[in-house]
């Protein structure tokens, strides 16, 4: 009888087990293409980033520049990243999501042949200029682009694909500059920033295939557009359909909440172009939209403000301040941090929709704060150390350097942009994007433009040290302000900030979402983490 028992309950577990397997969403291929032909604008930036950190020891001595002309060159292209940035999203809004990752291209495309036929300084930051306004509007539109497309079970995992293309453009950055070190000096960062044009071309022939957001679509009143994009894009038509109904309930949502913020909305939401306004997004907004932009904005400015650019465009200072004097030794070095900060990438997105975003990030924080500190003392410990021990401490600089792109790149890269695509309304998704951008860049630009100088008034380790508490302060925001959005379509993650917004002093702990569930309790004795939104 006992086994009779045991028997049964086995079969009803593999039923249940095969039964899960059998209701685990099927691969969409098409979406896996767009998401990559949208991402291979992130590799704008990833390529300026790699490349510029080994051109400039090659500008330095062809245009004889100083330190603070480093700086600027360097910097100039996240500050004005803040005009294109600031424009996409509008241009986005008017033209498509996909229109507007052709004109990134093609603004790229010029800025990096005027870089690489420079005869000075002054028409090479003018070429840095128009390239970095190509690199804003490539950094808005692709994580927009891929999170409208994507179903919620693979949002996560695609929409960290710009992060992987950054990743790859760097690493072909660094490649550059290892392979045409060997060429006189005049011609040799001229190659390497001509080679920047490739990406920009292949992009602009790329766009040629893609099809339009279904999201922007319904904006226009384009419903029957949009429904052959979601076809395309679902795993049954069932699931089109259903993600037609939500995103149209969810622009529907947005208009009766801004008639209850006192905001007038004379246009039927479903008839109109649906764009918000900046001042409805910045001067006007709700509670709503003001946690958003907190953990929107929050999360932008944590991933800069900890460094990592410093880290990246740096790498040649900091192994050379780590006792590495060799030109092609410390090249090699920052290639393989390289090879170091892509491949941990390709580990975060297999993840991200699987452990969810805040353990990522709780991760990478700390491990950043770990790092950071762990370089800063072994930069230390060579200066005051000679023979076997300063050559371990060297080695052990290169590897926390190397932990410290790794632990980036599993959190603080990907989930950055995810959520920031992720969790505004329709209406005000690009142009928020734009925003969280903005904020992205202009704390790199700071980051990149003052690393030299700080380093010179406090020490290099000392300034590393300095990023480390930035580090650890980001570990707090994130485990008490930034919450769990694995597994929810795009509007329910909206009514999700809706509902956060609306609770009361005595607030339950669990709130019925939709068909899904925002838990806020802890369950089965766990201690709570933070806010979740998860699905039944």
């Amino acid at each position: 009888m006992e086994e009779d028992k045991s028997l049964a309950k086995a079969n009803l577990m593999a039923g249940k087990e095969t039964a899960t397997e059998i209701s685990k969403p099927k691969r969409n291929k098409f979406v896996i293409a767009c998401a990559v032909l949208a991402s291979t604008n992130s590799i704008l930036l990833g390529y300026d980033i790699g490349v510029m950190s080994g051109a400039v020891l090659f500008i330095r001595k062809d245009l004889g520049i100083h330190d603070l002309e480093v700086e600027i060159l360097i910097g100039s292209l996240n500050i004005i990243c803040l005009l294109g940035a600031a424009l996409a999203g509008k241009t986005s809004d008017v033209v498509g999501r996909r229109w507007t990752m052709a004109l990134a291209a093609v603004i790229f495309f010029v800025g990096a042949v005027v870089m690489s036929l420079a005869p000075s300084f002054a028409w090479l930051m003018v070429g840095r200029l128009v390239a970095g306004m190509g690199v804003g509007y490539a950094l808005v539109i692709a994580p927009v682009y891929t999170a409208e497309v994507a179903p919620a079970s693979s949002r996560g995992t695609l929409t960290c694909f710009p992060e992987i293309f950054i990743n790859l453009g760097i690493l072909l950055g660094y490649v550059a500059n290892y392979a045409f070190q060997g060429l006189p000096v005049h011609y040799s960062w001229r190659v390497m920033l001509g080679m920047g044009v490739i990406p920009p071309f292949f992009i602009g022939v790329f766009v040629l295939f893609m099809p339009e957001s279904p999201r922007w679509l319904i904006m226009k009143n384009r419903n029957e557009d949009a429904m052959k994009v979601l076809l395309r894009t679902s795993d049954s038509e069932a699931e089109a359909e259903e993600r037609l109904a939500q995103i149209m309930e969810g622009i529907q949502y947005a208009q009766k909440n801004l008639k209850k913020g006192g905001q007038s909305s004379e246009v039927d939401p479903l008839k109109s172009e649906g764009e918000g306004t900046w001042g409805e997004l910045l001067f006007k907004s709700t509670p709503t939209i003001r946690r958003m932009l907190i953990v929107g904005l929050g999360v932008q400015f944590f991933q800069q403000a900890s460094g990592i650019d410093a880290t990246v465009y740096y790498s040649p200072v900091t192994f050379k301040k780590a006792g590495i004097k060799s030109q092609n030794a410390i090249l090699g070095a920052t290639m393989a941090m390289g090879f170091v900060k892509t491949g941990f990438i390709v580990v975060a997105a297999f993840f991200i929709d699987k452990v969810g975003r805040r353990p990522l990030l709780l991760t990478s924080t700390a491990g950043t704060t770990l790092s950071l500190s762990a370089l800063a003392l072994c930069l230390i410990i060579v200066g005051k150390t000679s023979g076997s021990t300063h050559e371990a401490f060297a080695f052990l600089a290169v590897i926390a350097a190397c932990a410290n792109v790794a632990f980036f790149s599993i959190g603080l890269g990907p989930v950055n942009w995810v959520m920031g695509a992720e969790i505004y309304p329709l209406r005000l998704r690009a142009k928020a994007a734009g925003l969280g951008v903005g904020v992205n860049r202009l704390v790199s630009g700071v980051v990149s433009v003052t690393f030299l100088s700080f380093s010179n008034a406090i020490s290099v380790p000392g300034v590393f040290f300095f990023y480390a508490g930035f580090a650890l302060l980001a570990l707090g925001f994130v485990y008490f302000f930034v919450p769990e959005t694995k597994g929810k379509t795009l509007e329910e993650i909206v009514e999700y900030f809706n509902n956060e917004s609306s609770r009361k002093t005595a607030t339950p702990s669990q709130l019925e979402l939709g068909n899904g569930k925002i838990s806020t309790a802890p369950t089965d004795g766990a201690q709570s983490t933070g806010p979740t939104v998860s699905k039944e």
